[in-house]
């Protein structure tokens, strides 16, 4: 025993008379043979970096044919490859004591049978850490069996695919290749059998004298047409003579032939789909356009995939990869029905809507873990109904009287606002269409509800309500808004169909005769009208709304100190330096519009000075402005002299 290990195991042993009779160098003990203290077998001593001595005597046993690090020691010194235990856990005739005894309920008959022989010096019980099935909790116990294997090195099947993954394949995201490139890179040969009661049968026979396999074109051919008239299970129904060709024979002579038990390791089987699926079925095309599945797939599917498909025909079998990760609750958990935190897609459809469902689905980046929780289908709900609301603000706006193929004007005749928004219209165009090309589509989800929400909602549809309102049916200022709310409407509910399918078609259906497409999902996505793009253009509106909101803020201190209560209350003096003041008189009665004011005086001077005060005059009853030139009697009463015109026209 290792000397520092001695003191420890006599005590242990309850010793305490003993002498130690001399030190032995440790190389002198390197490969000298032994006898097995009740086997007719000899051992020999072999070094192992493994072993350690902070427990034991330094001296184990080593099973070549039951462990990784034992099997390497027993290639190293030319042990045989000893397992003497079946597929069912017990000993095999080898142990002949033994015999057909479980192996974990051994340990005390073993322990007993060496106390007889007079060879154990001590037992006691130690915690160590010990392999255990994930499924059933049971401990379970490593065979070295004969198996089948694809080697990824002798014709070069790991230099080609890895020069598949860098030449022939998108990755998305792009860290998909770096995690399968290394993968491949490192692993070693591929076991393609596994010892399984179920499955699909590796059709190979083996002499029933010398076990050398056997297999044929002929013997395929056979097997072949046998599965297609019985099914798979014929391999295990019938004996190896109903599928072995006429007159075969061994070299040793022999010509019986047994089958073999083994099946195809399942990641073959779902690795060779591509051969099934893409190569017969009409209408698809092999290598597949997409391989769509989960991050720990770059273990699985994607890499068997890839190494049936390159080994068989020289290609990836797909050109582009995309990868997901995996729903968890809102705190990042896994969900498992123990912690009660599952939320299962019918019942979000059930109470919610698919809709919801595939809008969540967007709002998440899905290349990594994507959360989900009460709280936040609450959030998706109210977005949905924002967006949804818009789509209907807009068309209200265009139901009653507006045909684009009569009313709808020209880009000259646009204001500087309807200008504007074509041009962000445009930005959100290039943006979804990139998103969608790169299966970006949480940037879908945030590009178009910003869109709504921001250059819509809060600023665009707020400021032209006045000239769709007030204005004359066929007034320019009103055709115009028109023409670009419809250009809109149409742009975003192409762009949001392939998620919210269900929205977008019954909208859809109420713009009929004015659009040609029978359903918006016939239709084609927007492109960009690079017409319509101006950056310069909105880069003077930015500059615009940083104005306009520091007349906001203004107009709300007038607000709480309680001189004006609506915005249409007010009159605005804009005092601003000559570059902000001719911006702003480019807008001309817009500017009034833009400010949602009744009244502005605009001056140059040599910085920004905003002045609320009320309006002058006295409020109008259909536009609520404030006027100067209300009458009081008439037909239109109460009227300013815009409405009265309007009116009477």
């Amino acid at each position: 025993m290792v000397e520092d290990l001695v003191k420890d195991t006599m005590a242990k042993a309850g010793i305490t008379d003993y002498r130690v009779i001399g030190n032995v160098p440790v190389q002198t003990l390197k490969e000298l043979t032994f006898q097995h203290p009740f086997i007719d077998r000899s051992s020999v001593v072999v070094f192992a970096d493994y072993v350690t001595k902070d427990v034991g005597t330094g001296a184990v046993h080593t099973a070549p044919g039951h462990g990784e690090e034992d099997y390497e020691t027993g290639l190293e010194y030319g042990l045989d490859i000893y397992s003497p235990v079946n597929e069912k856990g017990e000993f095999t005739k080898e142990v002949e004591a033994f015999k057909g005894m479980n192996v974990f309920e051994s340990n005390a008959h073993i322990i007993e049978r060496l106390k007889e022989l007079g060879a154990l010096l001590f037992t006691e019980q130690i915690e160590h850490s010990y392999p255990h099935c994930w499924r059933c909790k049971n401990p379970v116990i490593f065979r070295a069996t004969e198996q089948w294997f694809i080697s990824m090195d002798a014709k070069g099947l790991r230099k080609r695919s890895l020069e598949a993954i860098d030449h022939q394949v998108t990755w998305i995201p792009a860290w998909g290749r770096d995690r399968i490139y290394n993968m491949l890179s490192q692993r070693p040969d591929w076991c393609i059998s596994r010892q399984r009661s179920w499955g699909v049968p590796i059709t190979i026979f083996y002499c029933e004298q010398c076990r050398q396999p056997y297999w044929s074109n002929e013997s395929f051919r056979i097997i072949a047409e046998a599965v297609l008239k019985h099914g798979a299970d014929v391999w295990f129904e019938k004996e190896a003579s109903a599928f072995l060709p006429n007159g075969v024979t061994c070299a040793c002579g022999n010509t019986t032939f047994v089958k073999e038990k083994d099946i195809l390791d399942v990641w073959f089987d779902s690795g060779s789909s591509f051969a099934a699926v893409l190569k017969v079925r009409e209408g698809l095309k092999y290598p597949c356009e997409m391989y769509l599945e989960g991050s720990d797939q770059h273990r699985g599917w994607f890499h068997s995939s890839l190494l049936v498909s390159v080994g068989n025909d020289g290609m990836a079998p797909y050109k582009s990869v995309l990868t997901h990760g995996f729903v968890v609750d809102g705190k990042g958990r896994k969900m498992s029905k123990s912690l009660g935190n599952i939320i299962a897609p019918e019942e979000i459809i059930e109470k919610y809507g698919a809709e919801i469902l595939r809008l969540w689905v967007t709002y998440e980046d899905y290349r990594d873990d994507i959360k989900i929780s009460k709280e936040m289908i609450d959030r998706i709900v109210e977005t949905y109904r924002r967006i949804r609301n818009t789509f209907r603000f807009l068309h209200a706006n265009l139901h009653a009287d507006f045909d684009p193929a009569e009313h709808k004007v020209s880009y000259e005749q646009l204001s500087y606002l309807d200008r504007w928004l074509l041009s962000r219209l445009q930005n959100l165009i290039a943006k979804v269409r990139e998103a969608y090309q790169t299966y970006g589509f949480h940037t879908i989800y945030h590009a178009i509800h910003n869109f709504c929400a921001i250059d819509l909602s809060a600023l665009y549809l707020d400021i032209i309500k006045d000239r769709m309102y007030v204005e004359k049916k066929d007034a320019v200022r009103r055709r115009a808004s028109q023409s670009v709310v419809f250009e809109t409407l149409t742009t975003l509910l192409r762009l949001a169909a392939p998620i919210l399918s269900f929205t977008t078609e019954e909208m859809w259906s109420y713009l009929k005769p004015f659009v040609k497409e029978e359903s918006v999902l016939l239709s084609v996505l927007p492109e960009v009208n690079r017409a319509y793009v101006n950056e310069k253009l909105e880069q003077e509106w930015d500059r615009i709304w940083e104005i306009r909101e520091a007349v906001n803020k203004k107009i709300e201190e007038k607000r709480i100190e309680k001189i004006i209560g609506h915005p249409l209350d007010a009159k605005v003096r804009l005092e601003l330096p000559p570059e902000e003041y001719g911006l702003m008189s480019r807008l001309g009665e817009e500017l009034k519009d833009l400010l949602i004011v009744s009244q502005v005086e605009l001056i140059s001077g040599n910085e920004i000075g905003i002045t609320i005060s009320r309006a002058d005059g006295e409020k109008c009853q259909r536009c609520w402005q404030y006027s100067t030139d209300i009458e009081t009697v008439g037909d239109f009463p109460n009227l300013c002299k815009r409405c009265r015109a309007t009116l009477t026209s």
